[in-house]
């Protein structure tokens, strides 16, 4: 596993686990990265500083590891997994509850906002120039992280 500073085009910065380098490049190209913050998916690579540390001929790469830290790293690890099944909760209620209107978020959402159509609860996707448009109108909205469907 790989753990990767990443940034999206409105210079947000968050951390995310990968395979392999591979995993990244695939998932960045498919457009399946997404910020956390502003939902952007042009996603890239931060500047960061490289984790160096003694090697060990551990297996499992954690021969100096303190308790602590490997109950610190148990720990992060299963957070993760417990936010990752949230997020993959949360994914499954919008979905069975919520239209889905694409590209045409910003725009279905302003015809709501405005009267023009009934009230409904959509999803969808937005640039980050729409969603900055939106926000400037007063229209309230949320972005979640959007999770790739699991293969069967």
């Amino acid at each position: 596993m790989i753990l990767y500073q990443l940034q999206c085009d409105n210079r947000h910065e968050f951390e995310a686990w990968f395979r392999d380098s591979n995993a990244f490049q695939t998932q960045s190209k498919r457009k399946l990265l997404s910020c956390p913050a502003c939902g952007s998916t042009k996603v890239s690579k931060a500047l960061m500083a490289p984790r160096i540390g003694r090697k060990t001929n551990s297996e499992a790469g954690y021969a100096n590891e303190t308790a602590e830290m490997a109950e610190s790293r148990i720990r992060v690890t299963q957070e993760m997994t417990e936010l990752k099944d949230k997020l993959a909760e949360i994914q499954r209620e919008v979905e069975a509850n919520c239209d889905y209107v694409g590209r045409e978020f910003a725009e279905e959402a302003r015809k709501i906002h405005y009267g023009e159509t009934d009230v409904r609860g959509i999803y969808g996707e937005t640039t980050s120039d729409e969603s900055e448009a939106l926000k400037d109108e007063g229209i309230e909205f949320t972005s979640i992280p959007w999770l790739p469907k699991e293969n069967a």
